[in-house]
């Protein structure tokens, strides 16, 4: 039993979303059932050991999803197998709140919304989501002293910001957000399980150590064995730790520092050993996928393996993990960190970019790739972003009748649309390969366009407006599914508006029509002046002087007319002329003055 099975009667499914919400359900209720059930796992894990000494990597039993993931424990791509069909039960490492998310954070949030998002509207796999908030934390403690206030009030303050920021960026939520500082009884509970298994030992100072030598060979799971770790794995500040690699479980309070009362005296849980009982606490002894960015791996993943391992005496507690790649700064190898500080705020992102671009970044590569942030790599997203923005307006426009066309191949399109549903499908399937995804949405726009021949004059050949609205629905479900939101700062002819600057453009784009084929009525002459075998040359030269006076009388319009196109372009209205009509969208646009006015 775990945590899980008491929550599922709370969980409701949204049609619209497939994803999990707790209704009605507040946090009381579930740290009470959070610590009951903990005992309880606790009091039985002794009842339901499972054994093994190999590093090797066990294929679950269960349900298979049909999908590929590349998974950290193998090096490799595995078919995903769940536990339970149809839920993917799925913990992630949250923030340590202790300043500004920045960029690199924000980078693997999205892309692992993007997978659990393909998991759940796509594959239909309803993700039971835990994420984690370290509340407490030695950068938390330093960060509050030097700003002289509570490190309670910080970690909120800064948690608070967190989620603003997830939201700004289109992140859903997780099912649950779990503190550290709310879970101490639990954590207390598994470090004494670890004890009791004989793999942790305390000290006389009063901490806790994982004695790594204690599981041999099975610690390496993710790195292969003993890493050079800078001495990042183990922690030097205790000479009573019987191996310098063996890393805190729960540390000795010190002066003026925050500390809750334990059997080895005062004191604070460990960094890695937070994840271990919280993830435990809530799916038990098996878990189907972990995530976090790469520089998690190891130590924090390593450890976390070893200690859920040891407590509950298993030869393999995750089945899947999966790791973004580090997010650089163009020019540069070193990841993006507070520690470095080469780091760019979500917030000063939000002042050049939007969430739409920023998450179209992240569609252009691998999840699990390292990604270089630029202006030339924003601007290539905005471009795509772009690309599929004029497509709708075009498409919107040839469905109204406002853009005329030659005769489109319907039956070709209806086969290009086939083929990139398969396509987009069987790439989504390959461990979640968005980029192949987007390059045959855009393949699938490219025929689209070039269906969207404009003609000056509209003759009697048939529309076929169906396929384009097909197409339309198909590329806006796709973007819905991944985060993205092609039409949510375009407005385009015929939809409707709260506001009036619609209306206002409509009425000046349809001045601005009258005016331009006004000024192009020259072309009326032409007939006149291809057929004169009748007309004497004396008449021929008179027709000629006038469309020249005409052409000369009406080029100022014309001018007027582009200087109008071009002066509105920058305030995000784009007009597209074809042949004696125009069309026309609303693009946001970012301004110098709209950035001095935010800072």
């Amino acid at each position: 039993m775990c945590i899980i099975n008491h929550l599922l009667p709370f969980w409701r499914l949204t049609s619209k979303t497939r994803v999990f919400e707790l209704s009605s359900f507040k946090a009381r209720t579930f740290q009470k059932i959070n610590a009951q059930c903990f005992n309880k796992v606790n009091h039985l894990r002794s009842d339901t050991l499972c054994t093994g000494s190999e590093k090797k990597w066990q294929k679950p039993m269960g349900f298979d999803t049909g999908l590929k993931t590349y998974n950290s424990l193998t090096k490799g791509k595995e078919p995903l197998i769940l536990a339970k069909e149809g839920i993917a039960t799925w913990y992630s490492c949250g923030p340590t709140v202790y300043d500004h998310a920045h960029l690199g954070h924000a980078c693997s949030y999205v892309r692992f919304d993007i997978v659990q998002r393909i998991l759940t509207r796509v594959f239909g796999i309803n993700v039971i989501h835990v994420m984690v908030i370290t509340d407490i934390d030695d950068k938390i403690i330093k960060r509050a002293s030097e700003l002289n206030m509570s490190s309670t009030v910080l970690a909120r303050l800064y948690e608070e910001e967190f989620k603003s920021d997830m939201a700004a960026l289109k992140v859903l939520p997780p099912t649950v957000y779990m503190r550290v500082t709310e879970n101490i009884p639990q954590i207390i509970a598994f470090i004494e399980g670890i004890i009791n298994n004989q793999h942790a030992y305390a000290t006389p100072k009063g901490s806790v150590y994982f004695d790594i030598k204690s599981i041999g060979s099975r610690y390496g799971k993710l790195m292969g064995g003993f890493v050079d770790s800078g001495g990042e794995l183990g922690d030097t500040g205790d000479t009573d730790k019987r191996n310098a690699r063996d890393f805190a479980l729960w540390k000795a309070s010190k002066p003026q520092e925050p500390f809750w009362e334990s059997p080895w005296g005062k004191g604070r849980p460990g960094w890695h050993i937070e994840c271990s009982t919280i993830a435990s606490t809530v799916f038990g002894s098996q878990l189907d996928i972990h995530s976090g960015g790469i520089d998690l791996a190891f130590p924090h993943h390593e450890n976390e393996i070893a200690q859920c391992e040891a407590y509950h005496q298993c030869a393999q507690w995750g089945n899947y993990f999966l790791h973004s790649g580090h997010l650089h700064l163009k020019g540069s190898e070193e990841k993006m960190s507070k520690s470095l500080k080469n780091f760019i705020t979500i917030k000063d992102f939000f002042q050049t970019f939007s969430a739409n671009e920023f998450r179209m970044f992240c569609l252009l590569a691998k999840y699990r790739s390292a990604i270089d942030y630029s202006d030339a790599s924003m601007n290539e997203a905005k471009s795509v972003l772009s690309s599929i923005s004029s497509f709708f307006s075009d498409a919107g426009a040839y469905m109204t009748g406002k853009l005329l066309c030659q005769s489109v191949d319907e039956g070709f399109l209806w086969e290009r649309l086939a083929a990139a549903k398969v396509n987009v499908q069987t790439a989504l399937t390959d461990d979640f390969d968005t980029p192949r995804a987007i390059d045959e949405i855009m393949g699938l726009i490219h025929h689209g366009n070039r269906q969207l021949q404009a003609v000056t004059k509209g003759g009697q050949s048939s529309r076929s407006p169906a396929v384009f609205g097909a197409i339309l629905s198909y590329i806006e479900g796709f973007l819905d599914t991944v985060g993205v939101s092609v039409k949510e700062n375009t407005c385009v002819p015929g939809e409707s508006s709260h506001g009036t600057l619609p209306s206002v453009v409509e009425q000046l784009v349809s001045f601005r029509s009258q005016v331009r084929s006004y000024a192009l009525a020259t072309d009326d002459l032409a007939p006149v002046l291809s057929d004169c075998s009748q007309l004497s040359e004396e008449r021929k030269s008179q027709l000629k002087e006038h469309r020249k006076q005409q052409i000369r009388e009406r080029e100022p319009l014309l001018k007027a007319c582009d200087v109008l196109r071009r002066d509105l372009a920058p305030l995000g209205i784009n007009i597209k002329d074809r042949g004696n009509t125009s069309t026309w969208e609303i693009k946001e646009k970012r301004t110098e003055l709209q950035k001095e006015e935010a800072n």
